[in-house]
């Protein structure tokens, strides 16, 4: 059993390694590097910032996240380039939701194997749920919040300049394009979109880009990778392990029906296992198959991509434990309450 238990883990992390790292976590780390490097403060600040008006700031990362296909661990470089570039932990922390969650790639997907009705469903929810978790974050961590935005101010320089956005949109392709335009072919066929775009974007920062800001670069995006890469291969290990322990009958037992139990429980399997993208609504379509209810169904489709046991690890790590201990617990209430209240109003 214990050896079935670590094959299981490492099949687990051979196959997360083979699939995602390439077209998936090198161009997220090469986004937030540059985020970090070619986003002018002054932007980010001025709309996503601690000082900005929370309807529009929430608003702005609620509805672009919509557009960043990633997983919950791709996204965690994102989030991390974006906040400490000046961002508001609410905005940061709805991109970091919202993006995995319910971005556009997965909703067509869903839909298309879970009908419309779950689609408006997970939308809805998962927009509901982004601006409560922006408000708690920004609440609970009100007063560093304020402390922070003594020290991220504004140095007058310039805004983003066309050469920086045109980059930054050539960089967001290397992320999407395998996935989008690749969505049913194999994977070696994403690999050859995703180094066509990248030697686009390659050969675009270097024409416009100093060898200077090339190796900033570089260096910002190195630091999340030594400090993001690690733990995701630890975690995706553990989920790998507790998949293989985990009964199937139990789930069939145990998650029919609209109950705040059965609720609860979809959101605890979704929290702790990894979902790359797109790959929750088949498993979720299976397990409606066998008799789970439609609360039940919705409560994993947000949570099962949204967050997951590397994510945990990840997000502590790059924003803080405590921001952990009140960001994946918010998520787990509120999703079983969305799975719960659904499951009376989806027949």
């Amino acid at each position: 059993m214990a050896e079935q238990l670590l094959l299981a883990g490492l099949n687990a992390l051979k196959g997360y390694i083979a699939l995602h790292v390439l077209t998936c976590l090198v161009p997220a780390f090469l986004l937030a590097g540059a985020i970090v490097s070619f986003v002018s403060r002054e932007t980010i600040i001025g709309y996503l910032g601690s000082a900005a008006s929370k309807i529009k700031s929430f608003g702005i990362a609620g509805g672009g996240s919509f557009f960043v296909s990633v997983c919950s661990c791709t996204v965690i470089p994102v989030a991390s380039g974006i906040y400490h570039g000046g961002a508001g932990i609410g905005p940061a922390f709805i991109l970091l939701w919202v993006a995995p969650a319910a971005n556009i790639l997965a909703l067509v997907y869903t839909g298309s194997i879970l009908g419309s009705q779950m689609v408006i469903a997970r939308v809805v929810a998962a927009l509901s749920v982004s601006f409560i978790v922006g408000a708690v974050m920004s609440l609970a961590f009100r007063k560093e919040e304020h402390q922070r935005a003594l020290t991220i101010k504004a140095t007058g320089g310039k805004m983003m300049t066309k050469r920086d956005i045109i980059l930054l949109l050539l960089l967001v392709a290397t992320l999407l394009a395998p996935n989008y335009a690749v969505t049913g072919g194999s994977y070696l066929a994403k690999v050859y979109v995703w180094a066509g775009a990248t030697a686009v974007a390659a050969l675009y920062a270097w024409r416009v880009k100093t060898w200077g800001e090339i190796k900033g670069w570089l260096k910002e995006s190195w630091w999340f990778v030594r400090t993001i890469f690690p733990l995701l291969l630890i975690g995706v290990f553990i989920v790998g392990v507790i998949g293989a322990a985990l009964p199937q009958e139990w789930i069939e037992t145990w998650l029919g029906g609209a109950g705040l139990r059965q609720s609860f429980l979809a959101t605890m399997i979704g929290a702790v296992t990894y979902f790359a993208t797109m790959t929750e609504a088949p498993f979720v379509d299976t397990l409606m198959g066998l008799g789970m209810g439609k609360g039940p169904a919705l409560a994993l489709l947000l949570t099962g991509p949204g967050i997951s046991l590397p994510n945990w690890l990840a997000i502590g790590k790059v924003f803080g434990f405590k921001k952990a201990l009140v960001y994946v617990p918010t998520i787990i209430i509120l999703g079983t309450l969305v799975g719960w209240i659904a499951g009376f109003i989806l027949t």
